[in-house]
């Protein structure tokens, strides 16, 4: 572990964030085709280099609605804590199959298969944490601030994002 200098040594100490349910950087997903609806609720990324200047974790919410779903996919570099807020989904981790509900909590080392569908009658809430950045550069190239018009990703620059982000977070096949 490499010691860091003191904050006074660097700058200005940090001063953390507080914020509440709603707060934090609000982004829709983009959809595959025009015409195809995104995920209609917004995800928020809370913490991560841009919102608190952590250079270590990322933190984000979002809510899945009744039969979304978040693809099988594996993150390269960083484990994962997925937290579930409320509602309750089907969670693939590896090659096991498992019932999620409010309260649960799945742990995702790096290298291991993820996803997760909402399988409820209520939206999904989760809460997820990385260990260490960049899934959440994927998720902004993926999505636009909530507000802005949402245009769709042609398969063409699917490919091309998902390729610069291949050092981190790859689909599963």
């Amino acid at each position: 572990m490499v010691p860091r200098p003191p904050a006074e040594a660097v700058g200005a100490p940090l001063q953390g964030l507080i914020l509440q349910a709603g707060e934090g950087e609000r982004r829709v997903r983009r959809p595959k085709a025009a015409g195809e609806p995104g995920l209609p609720d917004p995800f928020i990324i809370k913490v991560d280099r841009r919102n608190g200047e952590s250079s270590d974790l990322v933190m984000g919410y979002e809510e899945l609605g009744p039969g979304q779903e978040i693809p099988a996919h594996s993150h390269l570099i960083a484990d994962e804590i997925i937290f579930v807020h409320k509602g309750s989904g089907r969670v693939t981790l590896g090659d096991r199959e498992a019932t999620v509900s409010a309260g649960g909590t799945v742990y995702i080392p790096r290298n291991v298969r993820i996803g997760l569908m909402n399988t409820g009658s209520e939206p999904l809430g989760i809460a997820f944490i990385f260990s260490k950045p960049g899934f959440e550069e994927l998720m902004r190239e993926n999505s636009v601030l909530e507000g802005e018009p949402v245009t769709p990703i042609s398969p063409e620059e699917r490919a091309a994002i998902q390729s610069r982000h291949s050092w981190h977070t790859v689909r599963a096949r």
